[in-house]
């Protein structure tokens, strides 16, 4: 036992020379176990949201691409629905996982720093109780995957600053192959970090043979969904340019992305986390070697903003900037004002504030009348998908001719809830021009006449002889959601073929 014991002293005086603390593993693993307490208990509390029945039914038709994302993502749902029997909690058992991880990498990059247990126990809390990170942990979602791999490539870097083991780059490439065949953003990411690296440091980075054998990697990984796009017309640029429409018109645009993404990093601990650890990147001589990190962050940022995408695009930073900020807290560096922001009543208050405003916690019966503000922005758009097929069942199955009629839902929710419950209803498959959803299968040409739910039928007008209105969708919760009361309508009498139709409510759907 002495030996051992001599042996443990040893090591541990190793990384101690190395300048790397030990890993703080009861905190960080016991606030990453309460994260997924609270995860478990509320995953299958209402049902799926409205893009995870999109994932669902991408995976139903396996591509090298889609419209609006690389394939990773649906070919996860479709894997996970293999197993899960149509269960929310078994489908979100990989945001759940990615979720968990993250907690974990953001101590770890907290520890590359050069943070002791506090620093890697505040860094972890602080990611654990933000409202983007609990709330991703959710749903199973292009913006899960896609903040935990950057935080994952981030700490392969930060790793490889401290050792300048090249492996570290080799597999930085295999995580960056799998963001790509995510979301394309962390092409961002990558084309800013090497301008910051360049200009502050490591300069040695872009010297590194490893670091472009391993871009070469990502490009491999990268090639079948990219050779996709191309064969495609590209589509993914007019999605960029449809949710740069969509951000302007209903979530406020530039002028809110800022205030927004704090927000969500985690009140009050996450605002003032972020915004400290930016400025500490950015002017400490202790983390001067990753200060190309803080610059990369701002980079970002700007990128971001410019495009007018989506506030969340950037929360793959926070991870960094949490570490950053816990390491200088630990150090003293933090004003004597303000340190109280990383001490455990702060952040039980933070997760009272997170919980309710993430995660499904109202009863499913109260959701209907509880006040605006007391319910998670997305948790009304977890009710009553089954529920609204069952309206369009019933109009499908008192048209005259249900051979010849084929299901058209102006957004890619509906059609995507339709092709998860429409077979048992005796519904055929579901075709929508809008999203990504375009790219699936559209109506066959047997289809004369179409049942198409959504609220404008104008667009049908100049190709249908008729339109009229058979009836609306019901959740039967009274809950105000964005499928509530949408029109049925019956349109009969095609002009033309669906080569010509569906080429013009394609661009209407974009």
């Amino acid at each position: 036992m002495a030996i051992e014991a001599e042996g443990l002293r040893e090591r541990i005086g190793e990384r101690e020379r190395a300048g790397i603390a030990p890993f703080a593993r009861a905190p960080v693993l016991a606030i990453a176990g309460a994260m997924g307490a609270v995860l478990a208990a509320t995953a299958g509390r209402y049902g799926y949201f409205g893009d995870e029945l999109y994932f669902l039914a991408a995976g139903r038709h396996p591509d090298w691409g889609y419209a609006d994302q690389p394939p990773l993502l649906p070919l996860l749902a479709r894997l996970m629905d293999a197993f899960g029997a149509d269960s929310p909690f078994v489908l979100r058992i990989p945001a759940m996982l990615a979720m968990l991880a993250g907690v974990v990498l953001t101590a770890l990059i907290a520890r590359e720093l050069g943070g002791g247990r506090r620093a890697q126990t505040v860094a972890a809390a602080t990611f654990a109780v933000s409202l983007q990170m609990l709330g991703s942990g959710h749903y199973l979602a292009t913006s899960t995957l896609d903040p935990f791999l950057w935080t994952l490539l981030i700490w392969l870097l930060v790793r490889w600053i401290r050792t300048r083991a090249d492996g570290l780059l080799l597999w930085s490439g295999v995580v960056t192959g799998f963001a790509l065949n995510t979301k394309f953003l962390i092409g961002a990411f990558w084309v800013v970090a090497l301008v910051a690296a360049v200009a502050c440091g490591p300069r040695d980075l872009v010297r590194r043979p490893a670091l472009w054998i391993g871009a070469l990697i990502a490009a491999a990984m990268t090639a079948p969904t990219l050779v996709w796009q191309a064969a495609n017309g590209w589509p993914q640029l007019t999605m960029g340019a449809a949710i740069s429409q969509e951000v302007s018109a209903d979530w406020g645009g530039r002028a809110t992305f800022v205030p927004t993404m704090l927000l969500t990093a985690g009140v009050p601990v996450g605002i003032v986390l972020v915004c400290y650890g930016l400025w500490r990147l950015l002017r400490s001589e202790r983390l001067r070697p990753y200060r190309f990190l803080g610059w990369t962050a701002l980079g970002v940022l700007v990128l971001f903003l410019l495009a007018n995408g989506r506030y969340y695009y950037a929360a793959g930073m926070f991870a960094p900037l949490f570490a950053a900020a816990a390491v200088e807290i630990e150090a003293g560096q933090a004003s004597k004002y303000w340190r109280w922001i990383a001490t455990w009543p702060v952040f039980l208050v933070a997760a009272a504030i997170a919980i309710p405003q993430t995660l499904p916690i109202l009863p499913r019966d109260a959701l209907a009348t509880a006040p605006e503000w007391a319910r998670p922005p997305l948790a009304e758009e977890e009710i009553g998908w089954r529920e609204i097929t069952e309206s369009v069942a019933q109009a499908y199955h008192a048209v005259p001719d249900p051979a010849r009629t084929g299901v058209v839902a102006a957004k890619y929710w509906q059609a995507s809830a339709i092709d998860h419950y429409g077979p048992e209803l005796g519904l055929p498959s579901p075709s929508s021009p809008n999203r990504g959803y375009a790219t699936l299968p559209r109506p066959p040409e047997s289809a004369q006449d179409i049942l198409f739910v959504g609220n404008d039928p104008s667009v049908l007008v100049p190709y249908f002889t008729q339109v009229r209105e058979v009836g609306a969708l019901d959740n039967r919760a009274g809950v105000p959601n964005v499928s509530q009361g949408m029109k049925i309508w019956l349109a009969t009498g095609r002009n033309g073929t669906w080569d010509t139709v569906w080429s013009k409510l394609t661009d209407w759907g974009f």
